[in-house]
C-alpha cells in the first residue's frame, strides 16, 4: 500500500470526494461563482491522488465539527 493511500485513511484526514460535472455546475450556480473563485488544492495532494482528479475538478471536503456535526468545504484542483 502506498504512503498516499495510508495518509488518506488516517483519522485526522477529512473525507474528500470528487464532484461530478453536474454537481460541480450546480454548486457554481448555487453560489453564483466561477470555478476560479474557489480555494485551490494541489493535484498531487495525498488526499486527491487516489481520486484520479484532474485540473479543474472540484473536491468536496467534509470535516467533523463539534458544533455543526460536519462542515463542508470545496476546493478546485490546481497546479499551483
Amino acid at each position: 500500500m502506498s504512503k498516499a493511500a495510508d495518509s488518506v485513511r488516517h483519522v485526522l484526514v477529512p473525507k474528500h470526494v470528487k464532484l461530478s460535472d453536474s454537481e460541480k455546475e450546480a454548486l457554481l450556480k448555487r453560489y453564483s461563482i466561477a470555478v476560479e473563485a474557489l480555494p485551490k488544492i494541489m493535484k498531487d495532494d495525498a488526499a486527491v491522488v487516489d481520486l484520479s482528479a484532474k485540473l479543474g475538478d472540484v473536491i468536496k471536503i467534509v470535516r467533523h465539527s463539534p458544533t455543526a456535526g460536519e462542515a463542508v468545504f470545496y476546493r478546485v484542483v490546481s497546479n499551483a
